[in-house]
């Protein structure tokens, strides 16, 4: 027996070794490498599959991968064969008479992953095959593969599962994958924001989820400087607030959950997450009751939901929710370690002050969010750490103070603590320059480069992404061009101006169950006669959760979420569509709000820079791929004359964006 060893799959050997071992053998390693106790159910059905592997795979030269690990997706693959210039990801249901949706989705999905994180799978051609092995049902061709060579899943049962492997080795042609080599390359995910805090809830290692290429920034070493940090300032009995920034979908948010699901031993750090985004903090807590009640119905644990939920918000929490309980008593909160999820977006003073005396009584209060915040964690004698998630260009809504009101509550109030920030606080795009340099003259202040996640990860396939979108809200048509040309050929981008071309489109891109939607500014009201109408609130747990056969998700591309139901969260493909509330003018944009039955210029600067923000968060939510769709206007509605529209396709057509 010569099978051997690779870390990502329970068993691997050679096809001809494979043949020649013992049922009884196989089975023996595969239970031995099981992070489970192996039931009978689950024995059965690998006893099923290979037998049926022994019987398919006689005669064909190459490598076999059984139960292979798929990380992003908390899954394993139940075999995968490498032969010749080829991979083929077979999932079996062993005993299934009928093929359904999800199955087949799944073997998809496999598939997909394996090309887009796995580093020995991005060239080669990817065969998925879905056996079920008592169907009637078979797939008598192979359809041609995308560009990516990823093929339309196969559908065979256990005695055609040969004819299949040998119609794939046929058509497909290439350099011989080194199997050993194979087994044993990175798998490099990007995980979107929900599939990253459910493997972080269920103890998985923020190194595991997260890409490790040496062109990326590691997660691993911004999330250990974190730590590193909580240790020392818990050790020296210090108190210390942590600015992390990053690019839109770098890993902020991750590197969060990563700090406040860690477990420290027996001596708990008592970190809790906070984020004012409440459609954030519903869609995850729900995302994460969903994933724990699966995962416990399959230990037959018959927990009620309702105290899974419960468990859950004790680490994530509306930061309001947390404010109001430091209003509403003396002594410190329970946690020692506090993240804020988009700090910049906390309350300046006169919002706080503003809301303090309309909704709870207190007309005396004088202190920003920020300012607030600390002095609640201020209240712990011993220590503390507060570690700030700051995005660049993200406030979208009145009253958000941006970092600056962090930087000025610590260096007026809270010179005791120290400061370690990223170097990239200094960019315009944080707007901090002037509190900054205040800070530095009155606190212990930390520069750290490791503190700033320079690439995104929403974009995995184009990291260009969020720098082509500032370039193009700012303006800068050269660098928007250079970046486009860098990006379209991973991420493609296309520009319509007819809504149904624009869903036909993005339902053609999406495969398996990759998820897109439609998103549209709050702002833009003229879109109703497109069937969007963003004065209907849509609920972000139903849209971003939901499967393809509820009205109310994404799926259904019905509902436009707008800038505030998707903010820190993200679709593979999305529809954006650009209403006249932000227009393409001669030497900047125009911004507009819809009152009545008229566009009313926007004249206060901070208005129109929010507004910006919201097209910036719109069009950073994609991680594949986006169409943006500028209505075509009538000229015989004054609400939406074409010009409203032209200038803006214009421009994006000028860029090269293609239309379709």
């Amino acid at each position: 027996m010569t099978n051997f060893s690779v870390p990502a799959a329970y068993y691997a050997a050679r096809v001809a070794d494979f043949i020649g071992e013992t049922t009884e053998s196989i089975l023996g390693t595969l239970t031995a490498k099981s992070a489970f106790a192996v039931d009978l159910s689950q024995r059965d059905a690998w006893v099923g599959e290979i037998g049926i592997l022994k019987m398919a795979l006689a005669d064909i030269d190459g490598s076999v991968f059984l139960e292979f690990d798929v990380p992003r997706i908390g899954s394993r693959i139940d075999a995968v064969l490498v032969a010749g210039p080829a991979v083929f990801v077979i999932e079996f249901k062993v005993g299934a008479r009928h093929v359904n949706t999800h199955d087949f989705n799944q073997a998809w999905d496999y598939a997909l992953d394996l090309k887009n994180f796995h580093l020995a799978s991005y060239t080669a051609p990817i065969l998925p095959i879905l056996v079920a092995t008592k169907s009637d049902d078979c797939e008598r061709k192979l359809l041609e593969p995308a560009a990516d060579l990823v093929f339309r899943p196969m559908i065979c049962n256990a005695g055609t599962l040969g004819k299949a492997l040998r119609l794939g080795m046929s058509l497909v042609t290439g350099a011989t994958i080194d199997p050993l080599a194979w087994g044993r390359a990175p798998y490099q995910p990007t995980p979107t924001i929900i599939e990253a805090a459910q493997a972080l809830y269920a103890h998985h290692s923020v190194d595991s989820i997260a890409r490790h290429d040496a062109g990326a920034r590691n997660l691993g070493i911004t999330s250990d400087r974190v730590e590193e940090i909580i240790e020392l300032t818990r050790r020296d009995g210090r108190k210390a607030v942590v600015f992390v920034t990053g690019v839109p979908g770098a890993g902020k948010t991750l590197v969060g959950l990563n700090v406040a699901t860690k477990k420290r031993g027996e001596t708990p750090t008592h970190a809790v997450f906070l984020s004012g985004n409440g459609p954030l903090v519903n869609v995850l807590r729900e995302a994460l009751a969903r994933d724990e009640m699966t995962r416990l119905r399959a230990q037959n644990d018959r927990t009620r939901k309702g105290v899974v939920r419960q468990k859950i918000k004790s680490f994530i929490q509306n930061v309001h929710h947390f404010r109001d309980e430091g209003l509403n008593q003396e002594g410190p909160p329970t946690d020692h370690v506090v993240i804020f999820d988009e700090a910049q977006r906390a309350w300046n003073r006169e919002m706080t002050s503003d809301f303090m005396r309309r909704k709870k009584g207190r007309p005396g209060f004088t202190q920003s969010e920020p300012e607030f915040l600390l002095s609640y964690l201020n209240r712990h004698t011993d220590w503390a750490v507060v570690i700030c998630l700051v995005g660049g260009g993200q406030e979208i809504n009145r009253g958000e103070a941006g970092i600056s009101a962090w930087l000025d509550a610590v260096s007026e109030h809270f010179t005791g603590w120290s400061a370690y920030i990223s170097p990239s606080l200094t960019d315009t795009e944080y707007d901090a320059g002037h509190a900054l340099q205040s800070l530095g003259t009155k606190a212990a202040v930390v520069t750290d480069e490791s503190l700033h996640l320079s690439v995104s990860m929403r974009s995995f396939r184009a990291e260009h992404v969020s720098r082509f979108v500032k370039a193009v809200l700012d303006r800068e048509t050269s660098e928007a061009r250079d970046l486009l040309m860098k990006v379209s050929p991973r991420y493609p981008i296309a520009l319509t101006r007819d809504m149904n071309r624009a869903k036909s489109w993005i339902r053609e891109q999406a495969r398996g169950s990759e998820r897109f939607g439609l998103v549209a500014s709050s702002g833009g009201q003229r879109l109703k006669v497109h069937a969007m109408d963003v004065r209907v609130e849509v609920d972000p747990v139903h849209w971003f959760l939901n499967e393809r056969d509820d009205t109310r998700s994404s799926f259904y591309l019905e509902d436009a979420a707008t800038e505030f139901q998707v903010q820190g969260l993200e679709l593979d493909w999305v529809c954006v569509a650009w209403d006249a509330d932000f227009r393409f003018a001669t030497t900047d944009w125009s911004c507009h709000s819809f009152v009545s039955s008229r566009w009313n210029a926007m004249r206060k600067a901070d208005r129109r820079n929010y507004l910006r923000n919201a097209y910036r968060v719109l069009l950073t939510r994609a991680r594949q791929g986006m169409v943006i769709f500028v209505p075509p206007g009538d000229s015989t509605d004054p609400t939406r004359i074409p010009q409203f529209y032209d200038g803006t396709y214009q421009y994006l057509k000028d860029l090269g964006v293609n239309v379709i």
